[in-house]
């Protein structure tokens, strides 16, 4: 078991976690602590409990507009996929209405190549 010492508002306070995210962890309490030194220096020294509390909700209100962003992006994701598949299918459309258009332009020229050819021929 993993061991991070931190301190916040001048307390020590030691934390356990999993073998291996004892950085994070310590990156994590980092971050916390530099808004619980923003507080502390915004609203002087108001108690532990109060500067943590304010600290987190501060967090947790860059967490949530952070969600906000992430679902909007997965939603203009899902209509970029939408709109992708739309143009794909118009793009399909398209390309068959060619295919048949070259078609019938191959069949008139195959028609008019025989009607040539008949009346070189038949002029000997």
């Amino acid at each position: 078991m993993g061991q991070v010492v931190v301190t916040l508002n001048g307390r020590t306070y030691r934390l356990e976690c999993n073998e291996g995210e004892e950085a994070h962890l310590a990156e994590l309490a980092e971050y916390v602590g530099a808004h619980v030194d923003e507080m502390r220096r915004k609203f002087g020294q108001v108690g532990d409990d109060r500067l943590i509390l304010m600290a987190s909700l501060f967090v947790t209100d860059e967490l949530w507009a952070l969600r906000a962003d992430v679902d909007n992006l997965r939603a203009q994701l899902a209509e970029a996929r939408r709109d992708k598949s739309e143009s794909d299918q118009n793009a399909r459309s398209v390309e068959t209405q060619l295919y048949a258009k070259i078609g019938e332009a191959a069949a008139r020229l195959e028609g008019l190549n025989a009607r040539l050819g008949q009346r070189a021929g038949g002029g000997r």
